[in-house]
């Protein structure tokens, strides 16, 4: 099988002209064969003859051009339609006048320009073809049968030209899913870069603004800054998984972070590159330091295998509380995570009033409309709004068995 499969891409490497050479050559050696001599196509009346010098030099226009019937298909198709007439007009009516279809659907096929020219000449070159067989002949052949020989030919041309269309629309079809593949990519890695860099950045941003009146409480500074520094780590960690999912190689040279000669600090532990909903627990410790009271609660035993699930429940929790952090300052913020066989369900919700759900829900259009799709594509569902209360909650039912 693994021969026959080198032999296969050996063959496909070579030129056109050379894997095109086997079938001109079939068709010369057919031609010579003794029941065939003779039997071969038939136009007009005129008696069958012996092979001559001749007639080697009219099955060699029909057959050898076949060679370049894809590099150059007009010349491949005039000097065949000319052995085709020195064929007919000498009486051969050899098997290779057979390649004359052939032809045409190759000139059909890969012909790219004048080739509304090609066919008004073809055309009209058989014309005087027709006569010169009719008048030679016995006059059994009629004006019908002559019509129906061109319509034959016309045939083969309009199939060649099939196959060209064929192409042509498979090739652009093609070219728009390969526009859309790219297109839904970069979609995708923009919204991994908003979901990673929001979230950390914004409780940066706020923990960076609550230190600014510590100064009066060392310990209390320490304890910002090291927040500060843990959040900046935990969001080059999920910029590097992101990263990886791009290039697979990057950074995997001895388990290191090539970017702690910047004072990064020293490399973590290599985690893996989907979070789990066990790390919602990570979030949840960091948007408490940023100052943000989070209740945390977590249920159920999730299956050996949640396919995609456990990365867009991590999304939506991360999204959930990167809002609460930026527009919901303060507000008790609730954090339910239910996992089972089949599903994943979570619940972010945020007290507040008026205004403050309201910001919520304005400011962040392009995360939530991004969760929605990733929720959807698994096949689930998502909501989320301001409740009676005045609060914003955040639900996603996400199947457990889902991929993306």
């Amino acid at each position: 099988m693994m021969s026959l499969q080198r032999a296969g891409q050996v063959w496909r490497r070579l030129d056109v002209t050379l894997r095109d050479l086997p079938l001109g050559a079939l068709f010369l050696v057919a031609s010579f064969l003794p029941g065939l001599r003779g039997h071969g196509t038939q136009v007009g009346d005129l008696p069958t003859r012996p092979f001559d010098a001749l007639a080697v030099v009219a099955l060699a226009l029909e057959c050898l051009s076949l060679v370049v019937r894809r590099r150059w298909p007009v010349v491949c198709l005039a000097l065949v339609a000319s052995g085709f007439a020195l064929d007919q007009l000498c009486g051969y009516h050899s098997a290779a006048g057979t390649t004359l279809p052939v032809a045409l659907i190759s000139a059909g096929c890969h012909l790219e320009q004048r080739r509304r020219t090609t066919v008004v000449l073809l055309s009209v070159a058989y014309v005087p073809l027709a006569i010169a067989l009719a008048r030679l002949g016995s006059g059994g052949e009629t004006a019908t049968e002559f019509v129906t020989f061109y319509l034959t030919l016309a045939l083969a041309w309009g199939a060649g030209a099939w196959l060209r269309s064929t192409r042509a629309a498979e090739a652009a079809r093609h070219e728009r899913v390969a526009a859309e593949t790219r297109t839904a990519e970069r979609i995708r890695i923009a919204r991994e870069l908003h979901d990673v860099v929001t979230h950390h950045v914004t409780a940066m941003v706020v923990q960076a603004e609550a230190a600014r009146y510590l100064t009066a409480a060392p310990e209390r500074l320490e304890q910002s800054l090291t927040a500060v520094s843990d959040t900046g780590r935990s969001a080059l960690t999920d910029l590097r998984h992101l990263l990886d999912l791009l290039n697979p190689g990057h950074g995997t040279d001895h388990g290191t972070d090539h970017g702690t000669g910047h004072g990064v600090g020293p490399a973590e532990p290599t985690q893996a590159r989907t979070p789990a909903v066990g790390r919602v627990l990570t979030l949840v410790e960091q948007t408490r330091r940023a100052g943000q009271p989070v209740d945390f609660t977590e249920r159920g035993t999730p299956p050996a295998s949640t396919g995609s699930a456990d990365l867009v429940a991590y999304r939506v929790v991360q999204e959930a509380l990167t809002n609460a952090l930026k527009y919901a300052h303060g507000s008790r913020t609730s954090v339910q995570v239910q996992r089972g066989e089949r599903e994943i369900t979570v619940e972010v919700s945020t007290d507040g009033t008026g205004s403050r759900a309201t910001a919520v829900a304005a400011g962040s259009g392009r995360g939530l409309a991004g969760l929605r799709e990733r929720v959807d594509v698994l096949g689930g569902d998502f909501s989320a709004g301001c409740g009676p209360d005045g609060g914003f909650t955040v639900r996603a039912r996400i199947p457990a068995d889902g991929t993306s």
